[in-house]
């Protein structure tokens, strides 16, 4: 089970406004971009569900992060069906990402009251996520949208809390765009993480990268 309510998560992701996502099949290699990302002042990561066994490097991510980085709430992304969603929970999962609404996933999440996220890509999916108990929407592939999607919806919607994922970069420029529209964070995985870092193994590059995007949402949410 998770160490951190929905409700804790979610406060967590108004607060920093930033979820990185990032993964590996490699334990060791996920491990120190999770403590890079950390150690940059992130205090989300999702792991992307992508690869064999991608819940095995989980399961350990998981129990290092319960020891070493008590305060990271390490969630799983790429989720399509209740029954993987129910692995990563027992797993140590605190948040579920998904690419789609899912009312399946919904249900099983909300009877553990573990926070869920599912891709909405219009008005209709919003609302019936939220009927579905979700606290912040995934809108995705955010760059197809932009930001002018995430202020129409906050127009009529003042409470719905918005992620864009797909299409955010660590610029003032992106990120001061997304923000302004009015989205709650968002969700930056190659853009942040990139495979150069990770092959060349520049984890101070990563840190780096989390710092330069944290400051940039800081100053333009303020």
């Amino acid at each position: 089970m998770g160490r951190f309510s929905r409700i804790e998560v979610a406060n967590v992701m108004k607060e920093t406004g930033l979820v990185p996502l990032f993964f590996h099949n490699d334990i060791e290699v996920a491990k120190k971009v999770t403590k890079a990302c950390y150690d940059g002042g992130a205090r989300l990561l999702e792991f992307t569900s992508r690869g064999d066994f991608a819940h095995e490097v989980f399961g350990e991510l998981s129990k290092y992060c319960n020891k070493e980085l008590p305060n990271m709430v390490l969630g799983v992304g790429s989720v399509t069906d209740a029954a993987s969603a129910s692995i990563y929970m027992a797993l140590g999962a605190n948040f579920i990402v998904t690419p789609v609404l899912r009312e399946d996933i919904a249900i099983v999440c909300n009877r553990r009251k573990v926070m869920w996220s599912p891709g909405c890509g219009s008005l209709t999916e919003i609302c019936r996520a939220e009927e579905l108990g979700c606290e912040v929407v995934k809108l995705f592939p955010g760059g197809t949208y932009g930001p002018g999607f995430v202020k129409a919806i906050k127009g009529p919607q003042p409470w719905t809390s918005i992620m864009p994922t797909g299409g955010v970069s660590p610029t003032e420029e992106n990120l001061k765009g997304w923000f302004d529209a009015g989205a709650t964070c968002v969700g930056m995985g190659s853009k942040l993480i990139t495979k150069d870092m990770v092959k060349n193994e520049d984890y101070a590059g990563i840190q780096a990268n989390c710092e330069k995007a944290l400051e940039i949402i800081n100053a333009v949410r303020n």
